[in-house]
C-alpha cells in the first residue's frame, strides 16, 4: 500500500512539473476542460434523469388514459401535455415542453462544441508562444548552459501545450457526440410521445363527437 502511494506521489509530482512546465496558456487549457467536462456530465446526469429509457412504452401509453398511476419523470411529463382540448392545444403544450426541455440541452452542447473547438487553438496558442521564447533565448543567449535551458523550456512549452490541447478535445470530441445522440434518442421520444398523445386525444374527440350526435 505504501508502495503505490508513493507511485501515485512521484507521479503527481511529474504531472505538476509538466502543467507548470507547458506555461500560461496551460491555465486556458485548464480552465477549458473543466467548463467542457463539467457541462457534459451536467448533461449526462440530466438526461438519465428523464427516465425515457427505463419505461416501456406500453407503460406510459397506458398512462395516457391513467392519471393516477403516473411516477417519475415520464409521469412528470404526461401530467404536463395531457388535458389538452384539442389538437391544436395538444401541440402547443408539446411546443413548450420543447422549450423547456430541449433548448437547455442544446444550448449546452453548444458551449460544449465551442469548448472541444477551441481546445486546440489554445494549444497552438501555447506553441506559438513557446517559440518565441526559443526564439528570444536563441537571439539573446550567448550559448552556454543558461541559453541552453532556456530554449528547452520554450521547446518543451510548445510540445505540452499541443498535446494537451489535444488531450482535451479528442476525448471531448467524443463525449459530445455521445451526449447529442443520447439527446436525439429523447426528442425522438418525445415526437412519439406527441403523436401518441394526439392519436389518444383525436380518438378522444371523436368519441364525445359520436355521443353528442347520437
Amino acid at each position: 500500500m505504501s508502495t503505490m502511494m508513493g507511485h501515485l506521489v512521484t507521479l503527481w509530482h511529474q504531472a505538476v512539473a509538466i502543467w507548470l512546465s507547458g506555461g500560461w496558456a496551460m491555465i486556458a487549457l485548464g480552465i477549458n476542460a473543466l467548463v467542457l467536462f463539467a457541462l457534459g456530465m451536467h448533461v449526462r446526469l440530466r438526461l438519465s434523469e428523464k427516465g425515457f429509457r427505463s419505461v416501456p412504452e406500453k407503460t406510459w401509453r397506458h398512462w395516457i388514459n391513467h392519471a393516477e398511476e403516473r411516477t417519475g419523470s415520464v409521469g412528470q411529463l404526461l401530467d404536463f401535455v395531457t388535458g389538452a382540448g384539442s389538437l391544436t392545444e395538444n401541440a402547443v403544450f408539446f411546443d413548450e415542453l420543447r422549450t423547456t426541455e430541449i433548448v437547455p440541452f442544446e444550448r449546452d452542447l453548444r458551449v460544449m462544441k465551442i469548448c472541444v473547438s477551441s481546445a486546440p487553438l489554445l494549444g497552438l496558442l501555447g506553441t506559438v508562444t513557446g517559440m518565441l521564447a526559443t526564439f528570444g533565448a536563441l537571439a539573446t543567449g550567448s550559448g552556454g548552459d543558461k541559453t541552453m535551458g532556456l530554449i528547452a523550456e520554450g521547446i518543451s512549452e510548445a510540445l505540452i501545450t499541443t498535446e494537451t490541447g489535444l488531450i482535451i478535445a479528442l476525448p471531448g470530441l467524443f463525449f459530445q457526440y455521445h451526449l447529442t445522440r443520447q439527446l436525439e434518442r429523447y426528442k425522438a421520444f418525445l415526437a412519439h410521445l406527441e403523436t401518441t398523445c394526439a392519436q389518444t386525444l383525436y380518438k378522444k374527440l371523436q368519441q364525445q363527437g359520436q355521443e353528442q350526435a347520437a
